[in-house]
């Protein structure tokens, strides 16, 4: 109130002087209307619902908008008064300019409770925004990379003083933002002028914040760092802070799985909205891509979200993990085996899913060899009993999860996830439902795999074991693969095989020998040995047939791929007997329907390279001689 009569009185000093209400009469009426009038404007924008403290840009529209409506009503007053002789007359000028104080006034004193409780940032040369000198505090950071997620960690330092963390200089390869300041901060140069800046600057620790930036250029920052014996970190990935709670605590040390060879998959924010307000069940949810869809779907704020799985302890933390994050999203936790048919029937008539993201499986391809009755139950049968509940209970959308192990599969845990997605292209053949398989390389990261192996044995200090020098595979994270996951299941319409575009597959020693170094030491500290390749692998990995017809999508990342649906019979016939034939632990009969299935099925000891660790075929001779 006292702002706005400031700002009436303020505009008649300026336009008819200090003895204006001597000749003035229309200033009483004009300053009671204001008062009557524009708190009530103010209110309605939710002027006094806003906590200042942490005021934005946005905040600031709100208090433009609120005082341009207010002078419209000023307006509308001095328009309504003049004909009926409220007032004689009016000045023009009084309006603009009690509509530029207001917003002066208002707007002064709302920004002002924003600039009070900024941060006084202290730094190491012992100034801060105010002129005052402090002690020196924390490290000395430099942020490559000058972006979004740049600002963000240096906003972090500046507001939380405690992380003892001062950002003395950006560097950035934007020629337009070299010599700026972003948040008082200078950019200094690009990455390749690190080494020079380090010295000239005093930096303690490189931060690098370039969340989409190629491999190549992460590796050479940390290769510069390593050489000047400095400590880099990374900041997340785009899809690992889908929940928003960006902040320098979430820095973590560079891992191999920032190193991709490539670049990394581009979001898109309504890539997962077709999932909004529906019932969704994830099969697999306590696993590592079953987990990272629970969070990515509950982020998109499904009707209801249902986490089935078989192990207690992984869905019990993929549940907490999820609830804590999103508490206002429905859960449901499901422990069920995919194998138990009337179990699964009576969940799906129960929850009646609108979208189902099957991510159940076995998936370590040497252990299924040794054990093909459990890689056929479930990758087979299980697939097959949910898509008959799925059917049943009018599910509209199946997104199953393949692997680029069914591609020519020279073991029975590839065969047995090819004849799962023949099952699912079946299903929406018959049906005419959005039915889609989506298939990828390996996933960086997760349980099982070479990352978290390769680190155990490093921190045993070695060696580290490969299986073949040659052995080459597609590599891609979690986060981006369940993202292109969602991608390409809301792209379904019925039948697709949707492949994910994992790059140049990479040779395992180059990702071991990355690993070693950027664990500070070398391969004559810690040796790399190989130990043969074992039952149901191969050298190189291909994530379509030869004779498939690949094209794009409208996501540059997702190739929608067409190989031949060449059925030999009823596929719910051939899932039956090999049923059986797992039931009775036959294993060569098993073999001969999973190659009648699928022209490409090559069983390993017929596919090994010649001369490649023949001691691997005795033991796969023994696992198929056991009773």
């Amino acid at each position: 109130l006292a702002a706005i009569g400031s700002a009436v009185l303020g505009a008649f000093v300026l336009r008819f002087d200090w003895r204006f209400f001597e000749y003035r009469p229309e200033f009483p009426a004009f300053l009671a209307v204001a008062f009557l009038t524009k708190p009530a404007i103010f209110y309605g924008f939710g002027l006094y619902r806003r906590y200042w403290r942490y005021a934005t840009v946005r905040d600031l529209n709100a208090v433009v908008l609120a005082t341009g409506a207010a002078a419209v009503a000023m307006s509308l007053f001095v328009g309504l008064a003049l004909p009926f002789g409220l007032i004689q007359e009016f000045s023009r000028a009084v309006l603009v300019v009690d509509t530029l104080l207001t917003l002066l006034a208002v707007g002064g004193i709302r920004m002002s409770v924003r600039l009070v409780h900024e941060p006084r940032v202290t730094t190491r040369r012992g100034r801060w925004p105010f002129g005052q000198h402090q002690a020196a505090v924390g490290k000395r950071v430099l942020v490559v990379g000058a972006g979004n997620a740049g600002t963000m960690v240096v906003r972090e330092m500046q507001r939380n003083p405690q992380l003892g963390m001062e950002a003395v200089a950006f560097l950035d390869d934007d020629p337009v933002k070299l010599g700026k300041r972003i948040y008082d901060v200078p950019v200094l140069g690009d990455p390749q002028s690190l080494g020079r800046i380090v010295r000239i600057e005093k930096i303690d620790e490189v931060i690098i914040a370039m969340p989409s930036a190629p491999g190549a250029a992460v590796r050479k920052v940390v290769d510069i760092c390593q050489t000047l014996g400095l400590r880099s970190q990374t900041m997340p990935g785009v899809f690992e802070l889908l929940d928003g709670k960006v902040s320098v605590s979430r820095l973590r040390h560079v891992e191999i799985a920032d190193l991709l060879r490539r670049r990394q998959v581009a979001g898109s924010a309504d890539s997962s909205s077709y999932v909004t307000g529906q019932t969704v069940l994830i099969t697999g949810a306590g696993g590592s891509i079953g987990s990272e869809l629970c969070r990515q779907v509950a982020h998109a704020r499904p009707a209801l979200l249902v986490m089935l799985g078989h192990g207690e302890n992984s869905l019990f933390e993929t549940h907490a993990t999820v609830h804590t994050a999103y508490p206002d999203v429905p859960l449901h936790v499901v422990v069920a085996d995919i194998r138990d048919r009337v179990r699964i029937e009576r969940i799906f008539q129960q929850l009646t899913p609108d979208i189902v993201f099957h991510a159940a499986a076995h998936k370590h391809v040497p252990l299924m060899e040794e054990n093909f009755e459990d890689a056929i139950s479930n990758n087979v049968v299980g697939t097959n009993i949910l898509v008959d509940a799925a059917l049943q209970s009018g599910t509209k959308r199946f997104v199953a999860i393949s692997t680029d192990k069914a591609v020519s599969p020279s073991g029975v845990m590839g065969a047995s996830k090819r004849m799962a997605s023949l099952i699912v292209r079946d299903a929406a053949r018959r049906s005419g439902r959005a039915f889609a398989v989506v298939r990828f390389g390996n996933v960086l990261g997760s349980r099982g795999s070479v990352v978290p192996y390769f680190k155990a044995q490093i921190e045993r200090g070695g060696p580290v074991t490969i299986t073949h020098p040659e052995m080459t595979r597609f590599f891609m994270t979690v986060s981006e693969a369940v993202h292109l996951v969602l991608e390409a299941g809301g792209m379904g319409t019925g039948g697709e095989l949707f492949v994910l575009n994992m790059g140049e597959p990479v040779r395992i020693i180059d990702l071991a020998e990355d690993l070693i170094r950027l664990s500070g030491f070398t391969t004559d500290q810690i040796p790399i040995i190989t130990t043969g390749i074992r039952p149901g692998e191969k050298l190189e990995e291909a994530l379509w047939e030869e004779d498939a017809t690949v094209e794009p999508t409208a996501h540059p990342d997702i190739l929608r791929v067409t190989e031949p649906l060449t059925l030999a019979g009823d596929v719910r016939a051939a899932v039956k007997t090999l049923e059986h034939a797992a039931q009775e632990g036959d294993c060569l009969r098993a073999e001969a329907i999973l190659c009648d299935w699928i022209p490409t099925f090559t069983p390993w000891l017929t596919s090994l390279p010649s001369g490649v660790d023949q001691e691997s075929e005795q033991n796969l001779t023994s696992r198929r001689s056991r009773p």
